[in-house]
């Protein structure tokens, strides 16, 4: 009885070819987008996340600190509960990290000493919405000499704009985007709706045949159901090819161009992974519009007028 059903639906794709690739198209399209959108969104929050635990707070110390004024401050910080990952930097350690970044230039660190730099206290914020609060609160500290702050490259007048602008963008990836795939979502729906509708129009004769023989309403519905279950399924696998074979060619350079940031899984089969539970969620959400779509298009053709 399926293999006549698959028959059937085949026979229905076969007599209408550029009606099957339209809808195989849209759908592509759709599901396509939607799996660059996906991407996007977890590149997205893996960029605001990695900024998120960096050390963004510098609390540069005066030259004449001792280690108990030192302990004191870090201890301070470090019961803040907006603040974590507290580090000491001590001037030998200012030095190491400034000679490994010039380490292609050796020239520029041989005339410089640890006197030169200042021991300092490194901290990351919980929320980059408390940070202009905290550094004038770290500022007080008389031991302090100056603060900065990593994600001000405008200087420290332009701190609260670049706070302002990191949350825009953050809830423009994570509200923005999911605002967005949900659009998606319900266009696909609407589109098999409209196509499985056109279908029936087409078949409406034929169905009244087979309604006056006495074939059953799941005898009538499955060839449609199984014709939209292959357009949704067809779209979601090509549309998921198309940005995977995408993403994997170019994934060793955007991970080599954003160095330590983990917009995309490093490891080969973690990547698989990622791509692979897309495709399962993709194939779960386009067999649930499958389903649900043409039994409504099915519904509306069949209702007496």
């Amino acid at each position: 009885m399926a293999n006549i059903h698959f028959k059937t639906a085949l026979d229905y794709i076969k007599r209408s070819p550029f009606q099957a690739l339209a809808a195989t198209f849209v759908l592509t399209l759709t599901f396509l987008v939607t799996t660059i959108l996906i991407v996007l969104v977890y590149s997205s929050s893996k960029v605001v996340n990695y900024f998120e635990t960096r050390p963004q707070v510098i609390a540069f110390l005066e030259d004449e600190v001792t280690a108990e004024q030192v302990s004191s401050l870090q201890n301070k910080i470090s019961l803040d509960s907006r603040v974590k990952d507290v580090r000491y930097v001590s001037k030998e350690e200012a030095l190491a990290i400034y000679k490994e970044a010039t380490a292609d230039n050796p020239l520029l660190s041989e005339l410089v000493s640890p006197s030169i730099f200042p021991a300092s206290i490194e901290f990351s914020l919980k929320d980059l919405s408390q940070a202009e609060e905290i550094i004038n609160s770290v500022k007080q500290e008389s031991i302090v000499n100056q603060v900065g702050f990593t994600a001000s490259l405008g200087g420290e007048s332009e701190l609260g704009n670049v706070v302002a602008r990191l949350r825009t963008i953050t809830s423009y990836i994570r509200i923005g985007g999911g605002v967005f795939a949900g659009l998606l979502f319900i266009t696909s729906y609407l589109v098999l709706i409209i196509i499985i509708s056109m279908r029936m129009s087409m078949r409406k004769g034929e169905i009244e045949i087979l309604d006056l023989i006495g074939a059953t309403k799941g005898f009538i519905r499955s060839p449609i159901v199984i014709e939209a279950l292959f357009y949704t399924v067809v779209g979601v696998f090509i549309g998921w090819a198309i940005t995977f074979i995408f993403v994997l060619y170019s994934a060793p350079s955007l991970i080599h161009y954003f160095g330590d940031i983990p917009i995309l899984p490093k490891q080969t089969l973690d990547l698989f992974i990622f791509f692979g539970v897309i495709l399962l969620s993709e194939l779960m959400i386009g067999i649930f519009l499958a389903l649900f779509g043409s039994q409504l298009a099915i519904s509306r053709a069949q209702r007496p007028r």
